[in-house]
């Protein structure tokens, strides 16, 4: 072993003589790279081998690269990189093979080599990594697709590129991922020879030598493609409309357009993302106008058509699909043109009005999905229809009567309006709630209380919530109270809320942390008190919380009225509640402590 690092640091001799002989380098420097360079051939020389050690010994090289290169910039010198960088980008490349050969699994260093390949342009270097990582990982559909787009990219090679995907969707016939760029391949493969055969045209030079398909040139590989790929991936509308939009960046493409539009119409013509496509393409047929001397009010005109246009199509989709999701469709588009921004008051409140009639007409038909009431709420609320709201709000709660969010949306509203009605609603939204997963409405309505009604009706709506809510609900409301007793009432009345729960299990770490804070704030903090707080919270959380522990024997050691002499027993109790690794974490840190580094 020793021969072979000698033999490996001998090879480095003739790149760090030229690193000091052209002034890159000092000789110091030259001695300093030596002494790493030995101990990091040491670490992966050794019979155990260790990931990590190839990790940091390619890191190291990679770092002592661009150092060179910063150093190039510096003082203007530029030769020698055959004898210098070359050299340890090969390096590089063999410490790469070795660790991949060794973890052939690890995905994430196979990318690693490749991104260190196209970094130093090294391209011999990376087709060898490519066949060698997909010969390893054929099961992952985004290698293959990596490696295509270096090939028509980088290498300018399509007949490549088009043979790694044809391999690809041997191992992955239903990859839709897959077919959408190799289609997407396809079509710049024609868009570039296109433009060769227009510049040689227009160089007037004779395309006898040139091999130009008009097949190819037309697109009819793209559309072998989507036939084969329609196919094999039955049901999909998304693979559809993502090759359509892909044909969409090439002006060449419109008969193959109008192929796939035509599929999805007769396929899938009860679906609705192709009718919200149908409605949306709408907008991108201009008008037969010339934009010449256009004024403004012309463009809002012609704006509002297409709007118009687009909004007939989704009405003819709700009326031939009458789903949820079609009018989910139809709002959305309706919500994204009315918070695009305009000039246009009269364009800004016909968009207004088409979305909330929009809102409207679905909730009538008993479709409109529990999620977007929230829109239409905040909508009404902010163009200053408050009755309505209120309106739509209770009409929400009588379709959606187990929806804590609905109950929520509905109260909110009330609160917002300053509506008389919150505390019947709060009552009502609970007869109808069970009581795990009312938390949220407790929250509101307790909040909603402190600002509201008296001290005594919000602390006697907190101890309700206690008993209604779910054991593991309550312990929020815990929080809350003790936070609220404090804030109203000062020490003494958080100290009786304390009491009166201290028993009332389950319990929360931060319940024990809010008091023993509350109690280190104040003027004359008693030491005697801070046991107790610490000594209930260990019984809850002593066995898995060990900076719990910690915090008690710091108290202990910097109080006033600390007891120093009580840490070994707190040291004690703790080895033995602790459970796992905690037990090691606590005793590192409690060493820390003795040492005073923490």
């Amino acid at each position: 072993m020793a021969e072979r690092i000698e033999q490996r640091l001998e090879d480095r001799v003739p790149e760090l003589e030229q690193l000091e002989r052209v002034g890159l380098f000092t000789r110091k420097e030259i001695r300093a790279v030596l002494r790493k360079a030995s101990a990091l051939e040491y670490k992966i020389q050794r019979r155990a081998l260790r990931k990590e050690d190839f990790i940091t010994y390619i890191q190291y090289e990679v770092n002592l690269l661009e150092l060179i290169k910063k150093r190039r910039a510096r003082i203007g010198y530029s030769f020698k990189k055959e004898e210098i960088e070359n050299s340890i980008v090969r390096r590089v490349h063999s410490l790469f093979k070795r660790a991949t050969g060794k973890w052939k699994e690890d995905v994430q260093l196979w990318l690693s080599h490749v991104a260190f390949c196209k970094q130093w342009n090294s391209k011999h270097q990376l087709s060898k990594v490519f066949s060698c990582m997909l010969a390893l990982h054929p099961n992952k559909p985004a290698l293959w697709i990596m490696a295509a787009k270096w090939e028509m990219e980088a290498r300018l090679s399509s007949e490549s590129a088009r043979h790694l995907f044809l391999r690809a969707l041997r191992f992955h016939p239903d990859c839709s991922k897959l077919y959408q760029e190799y289609f997407r391949m396809e079509l710049m493969h024609a868009e570039k020879q296109r433009k060769e055969k227009k510049e040689l045209e227009q160089a007037k030079m004779d395309l006898g030598e040139f091999s130009y398909s008009e097949e190819i040139l037309n697109g009819e590989m793209a559309r072998i493609i989507y036939r084969d790929a329609a196919q094999k991936i039955k049901g999909s509308v998304e693979f559809l409309l993502a090759l359509l939009s892909i044909a969409k960046l090439f002006d060449f493409t419109q008969d193959l357009q109008k192929e796939i539009l035509e599929s999805l119409q007769a396929s899938y013509a009860d679906d609705p993302l192709t009718w919200d496509y149908m409605a949306r393409r709408e907008l991108e047929l201009g008008s037969s106008q010339s934009t010449e001397n256009t004024t403004k009010q012309m463009k809002v005109a012609e704006m509002t058509q297409r709007e118009e246009r687009c909004c007939a199509v989704f009405e003819e989709a709700v009326a031939a699909v009458p789903t949820e999701d079609m009018w989910k469709c139809f709002i959305t588009f309706c919500l994204e043109r009315y918070n695009r921004k305009t000039n246009s008051e009269e364009l800004k409140q016909k968009r207004l009005e088409r979305t909330l009639s929009a809102f409207n007409k679905a909730h009538e038909s008993s479709l409109l999905p529990e999620g977007q009431y929230k829109q239409w709420l905040e909508l009404l609320l902010e163009s200053g229809l408050c009755e309505k709201a209120v309106e739509v709000a209770e009409a929400a709660t009588q379709r959606f009567r187990l929806s804590v969010e609905i109950w929520q949306l509905r109260l909110q509203v009330l609160i917002q309006t300053k509506s008389d009605d919150v505390t019947h609603c709060f009552e009502e939204a609970l007869k109808h709630m069970k009581s795990k997963g009312t938390l949220p409405l407790w929250i509101l309505w307790v909040e909603w209380s402190e600002g509201s009604n008296s001290k005594e009706d919000t602390e006697a709506l907190y101890q309700r919530s206690l008993s209604a809510t779910a054991p593991a609900e309550s312990v929020t409301m815990k929080e809350k109270y003790l936070d609220w007793a404090y804030r109203n009432g000062g020490y003494k009345k958080v100290k009786r809320v304390f009491t009166s729960l201290h028993e009332n299990r389950p319990f929360s770490l931060d319940f024990f942390r809010k008091m023993i804070e509350i109690e280190k704030q104040q003027e004359f903090c008693k030491m005697l008190n801070l046991r107790e707080y610490y000594e209930r919270a260990l019984r809850e959380f002593g066995s898995t919380n060990s900076d719990l522990w910690l915090d008690y024997i710091k108290e202990e050691l910097n109080h006033p009225q600390g007891k120093p002499e009580n840490c070994g027993s707190i040291h004690w109790r703790a080895m033995k509640m602790l459970q796992g690794d905690l037990v090691e974490n606590f005793v590192s840190k409690y060493t820390l402590l003795q040492t005073g580094h923490l």
